[in-house]
């Protein structure tokens, strides 16, 4: 007879998971400030690669005499920017789901005003529509790029 186990959830961004009691009310206070920890720990993680980034460009401007090494050095500084960019965009929407959590609005669909869930929100802290929502999305996206 085997014995099942329960895999154990790994932090998020240093969070301990959220575990929710039964019949608990959805999106309640301590799932907010839960919410609010994990994006506001992911930020905080954003920003400190960002500055990390610019102060290793800094100290490795270098005027390397070798073409190929040069383009390397380009190509590694352009890719890195363009990381750091997206990290930019995605500070953003943080920012904009702290904001929803302060208005009362965090956790529900943007389009149909559904609960997402908690799963969801979990697995992307800044998801602003439910799966069924995203995907429908997703297929009007695909149509309207194939025109």
């Amino acid at each position: 007879m085997s014995v099942a186990t329960k895999k154990p959830q790994t932090d998020i961004h240093g969070i301990k998971p959220y575990r929710p009691k039964r019949g608990e009310k959805y999106m309640n206070e301590a799932q907010q400030d839960h919410f609010r920890a994990i994006l506001t720990a992911w930020r905080d993680g954003l920003i400190d690669d960002t500055d990390r980034t610019v102060h290793t460009m800094q100290d490795e401007t270098v005027n390397l005499p070798d073409p190929n090494d040069r383009a390397t050095q380009e190509t590694d500084r352009t890719l890195e920017l363009r990381t750091r960019d997206r990290e930019r965009k995605l500070i953003k929407k943080i920012e904009e789901s702290k904001g929803t959590i302060d208005l009362g609005e965090y956790g529900y669909c943007e389009v149909t005003g559904d609960p997402i869930g908690l799963q969801r929100l979990i697995a992307r802290p800044v998801a602003t529509m439910t799966v069924e929502a995203q995907e429908a999305h997703e297929r009007r996206e695909k149509i309207s790029r194939n025109d």
